[in-house]
């Protein structure tokens, strides 16, 4: 599955980007630091710097996952969109 998170404009150079997982109120890091984390680190990756590409998904997958950007240099420095996976 992927799941895209595109970025219309900016201008900070590189603006940092995370992916976190939220799943029965519980939140845990999917891509943070420039690295995969847990278990997404053997079956998922990030294309084209913004989408989350993850691989041999299961129902444990369904979830809520948010992309978080920060750009410092933008007029709007932090941004994020909450996308629904539901695996069945």
């Amino acid at each position: 599955v992927e799941l895209s998170c595109i970025i219309k404009s900016t201008v900070t150079p590189v603006p940092r980007i995370e992916w976190k997982k939220i799943r029965n109120g519980e939140t845990s890091y999917v891509y943070f630091d420039n690295k995969m984390q847990g278990d997404f680190a053997t079956r998922a990756e990030i294309l084209s710097r913004t989408s989350l590409v993850i691989k041999n998904t299961t129902r444990m997958d369904t979830a809520t996952y948010r992309c978080e950007v920060a750009a410092p240099s933008d007029t709007k420095t932090i941004d994020e969109i909450n996308i629904q996976l539901t695996v069945q």
